[in-house]
């Protein structure tokens, strides 16, 4: 595995942040005050956690006047996503081989 993907999978391990990032993906935008009301923490938690997110590569912030907003990047998982597709080859693989050996055993 990559740093890049380590870094994501260490980001995402926290269930602020992740929580913070689910939010953002279902919700849209939002600026930070919004964040700290859902989230229930403080408003220089919230703002720790979404510089890890944003180091990541997980969300980006718009700055507008005297608040940033912030919105979820879904690239920031390709990855993950890479990732996953090589463990998803791997069973589809051993998958196929069990099924031609049950198939060779029914006859």
């Amino acid at each position: 595995m990559d740093a890049t993907a380590d870094s994501i999978f260490r980001t995402l391990a926290d269930p602020t942040r992740r929580a913070i990032f689910e939010h953002l993906m279902r919700q849209g935008e939002q600026n930070v005050r919004v964040l700290t009301e859902y989230s229930g923490i403080s408003q220089p938690a919230v703002s720790k956690h979404l510089s890890v997110l944003k180091l990541a590569g997980l969300v980006r912030d718009r700055p507008d006047g005297r608040q940033t907003h912030y919105s979820a990047e879904p690239k920031g998982l390709a990855p993950l996503i890479d990732w996953m597709g090589l463990y998803g080859a791997f069973w589809r693989e051993r998958f196929d081989r069990l099924e031609d050996l049950l198939n060779r055993m029914d006859q």
